[in-house]
């Protein structure tokens, strides 16, 4: 499960109130969001229709993961601590380096999505996931209402997700999974709102151009970004239709 949230802090930020300047900083943001997906996209799409890449992730004669596969699916949340921790001390170029890394082995993770599931319901859901996104990406940015205090209980269900996810890989319940997928629908609904709106008053905040407002948006794409993969996953689970 692709829940890797980069919760990071913003220092010294200088406060103005330019539009522009927040339509500057989300357009950098969206284009962050929209590489990693792109990247991820190939890299599914390659590995799950490449059969000398696909045997890398798992052994013909077994059947089973290979090393590799574990470490594309369990890496990325390496990257992810990195890019968190060292926001301040990697430059630019190397943050933006780790971030392709990253999507490039979540997309390898996904791979085995293709495997699994029928290419017509993996479009269906990916289409569906794109709508639903972009509606709650335009409500957190126009909407008037504060969400600081809803996005705070939507980080605790995501807490309570992770520890039943966790809990269930020992239960095997598809009951409880599928549970999980519901609420974690609508926890990242919540959070795509949060996520926005947040991203838009660190927009007002910044000056625009400067290295720090740079990798700001970097890390803000890396935020949609999982909360898209992540929406997508949770509603795979519930309407996507296996091979």
């Amino acid at each position: 499960m692709e829940i890797n949230r980069p919760d990071y802090d913003y220092n010294n930020v200088i406060q103005i109130n330019e539009t522009d300047s927040t339509r500057r900083f989300l357009a950098n943001v969206f284009m962050w969001m929209f590489v990693a997906l792109g990247v991820s996209a190939l890299a599914a799409y390659t590995f799950a229709n490449t059969p000398s890449l696909l045997a890398s992730l798992v052994d013909v004669t077994t059947g089973q993961l290979t090393g590799f596969a574990y470490i594309a699916m369990f890496s990325p949340l390496a990257f992810v601590l990195l890019m968190r921790f060292g926001l301040n001390r990697i430059s630019y170029p190397v943050l933006a380096l780790l971030f392709v890394a990253y999507a490039t082995l979540t997309g390898i993770s996904l791979s085995f999505i293709l495997l699994i599931y029928t290419a017509a319901s993996v479009t269906g859901v990916f289409l569906t996931s794109s709508i639903v996104f972009g509606i709650m990406a335009i409500a957190g940015y126009t909407t008037k209402t504060d969400l600081t205090k809803f996005g705070s209980i939507l980080i605790m269900f995501l807490i309570g997700i992770v520890v039943a996810s966790l809990v269930n890989m020992f239960l095997h319940s598809s009951g409880l999974q599928m549970l999980i997928s519901y609420i974690g629908v609508a926890v990242f609904v919540g959070l795509t709102a949060y996520d926005v709106q947040k991203l838009k008053q660190i927009g007002a905040g910044v000056t625009y151009g400067d290295a720090t407002a740079s990798k700001m948006a970097l890390m803000g794409g890396l935020t949609l970004y999982l909360d898209f993969i992540n929406l997508f996953l949770m509603l795979l689970r519930i309407f996507g239709r296996r091979r």
